[in-house]
């Protein structure tokens, strides 16, 4: 039997013979390594993101939004207010806007709220306070909108424009005081809401500007995440009973003027999101390793075909039928092994690109990396079994006939 460091020798020698061959049968591991890591590694990045993304919204929100005009009054915030389960009630109109500063005007959405918007929907200031019940021509604006939509930063205590409009033709402009800007990380799954590209004003200030006394929608904060679901269905039944659906229509969720979306189902929802994207990122690197091992499985048989004379000169010398397994097989696991190791680097290099371009939590597992080494040693072993096998069955006469 021949001994492994010997056998690892000639495979070193023979890989180093043909590096042309060698260099395309490892490429076919280092792809397959590589996307394994890389997809594998987005995976986990996009499902820490909307993980990230739920939390920064608020805690145990629940969000409820009318599909038609002038549904919600202070008799509907009430009826929330007042639901077993309920913390905290703000209200949230959302109007296109456009906002005046320094000779410049941008199109800005503007979220009109009552002061308790900030608990309920985890808003952070970086500088300055936010709203209270008594303000009226103040503003909250937006980290981007303070410091990208203008030439010249606004900061705390500037005067802006706000502009809506408010009939055919018409327009209404008001002078608004900056009381605080804005910091959060970029959050926009309820509705397409973003604190950062929006300014927020008292609901009252942008319903006297518009001539309306309605609220466009209102978001809750429950007391415990654990029965949200329980107190969004209790939200549900009470506004129901509100707008007089018959207790027949009660379970027809298409009954309803308004829908209702909280936390847990954002949560559900995002969960599943991650495990399909998931289950399809791994899917493509699962099919780029078989392609991978199906390239390094014809390459060895070539390479077998290549060396069958140099197999029959072996065998002459006294290389039994293992030891030419032997060979064969610690070759395709070196090749493995520098396939792995290049893949593991390549994965890595790419995927901290793709989510460092994509503002992407970076998520690499040791364990991840340890994986990808060790399927393109699997890979290389398995691969090599076949065209090795072949090359032990050899009959040393035929192959030194062999030209």
């Amino acid at each position: 039997m021949i001994p492994l460091s010997r056998a690892g020798k000639i495979a070193l020698r023979s890989i180093s013979h043909s590096k042309m061959r060698s260099a395309l049968t490892v490429l076919g591991i280092v792809i397959g390594v590589a996307a394994v890591i890389a997809n594998v590694s987005l995976g986990g990045s996009f499902n820490q993101y909307f993980t990230d993304e739920v939390s920064t919204i608020g805690s145990n929100f629940i969000y409820i939004e009318g599909m038609e005009p002038n549904l919600f009054y202070e008799n509907e915030r009430q009826i929330i207010e007042n639901t077993p389960g309920i913390e905290e009630v703000s209200v949230l109109k959302q109007q296109s806007g456009v906002i005046g500063f320094m000779s410049q005007a941008k199109n800005v959405p503007v979220y009109g709220v009552s002061e308790e918007y900030d608990e309920v929907a985890g808003t952070h200031l970086r500088t300055g306070n936010f709203l209270s019940d008594n303000d009226m021509y103040v503003a909250i604006v937006g980290y981007d909108v303070a410091h990208e939509k203008f030439d010249r930063d606004i900061r705390v205590r500037n005067s802006i424009d706000i502009t809506f409009r408010v009939g055919e033709g018409k327009t209404i402009t008001k002078t608004f005081k900056v009381k605080g800007i804005i910091e959060n990380p970029d959050s926009a799954l309820v509705q397409g809401f973003n604190d950062n590209d929006a300014v927020i004003i008292p609901v009252d200030a942008m319903n006297e500007m518009l001539g309306e006394t309605d609220y466009g929608g209102i978001f809750a904060m429950a007391e415990d995440l654990a029965t949200i679901e329980e107190t969004s269905d209790e939200v549900d039944e009470r506004l129901a009973r509100n707008f007089g659906i018959s207790e027949r229509d009660i379970e027809d969720k298409d009954s309803r003027p308004y829908f209702i979306i909280d936390q847990a189902e954002i949560l559900e929802q995002t969960d599943m999101m991650s495990k399909s994207l998931s289950s399809f990122l791994t899917a493509v690197a699962l099919i780029s390793l078989l392609v991978g091992s199906i390239g390094i499985m014809n390459i060895m048989l070539v390479s077998v075909t290549e060396r069958t004379r140099e197999i029959g000169i072996l065998m002459s010398l006294g290389f039994t039928g293992f030891d030419i397994l032997s060979l064969f097989m610690v070759e395709s696991i070196l090749l493995g092994v520098f396939g792995g190791i290049i893949g593991a680097a390549v994965g890595i290099v790419g995927a901290y690109s793709v989510e460092t371009l994509l503002n992407l939590p970076v998520v690499f597992p040791f364990s991840l990396i340890i994986a990808g080494f060790l399927v393109a040693v699997v890979v290389g072993f398995v691969s090599g079994v076949y065209p090795a096998r072949k090359a032990a069955k050899m009959k040393p006469v035929d192959s030194l006939r062999y030209e």
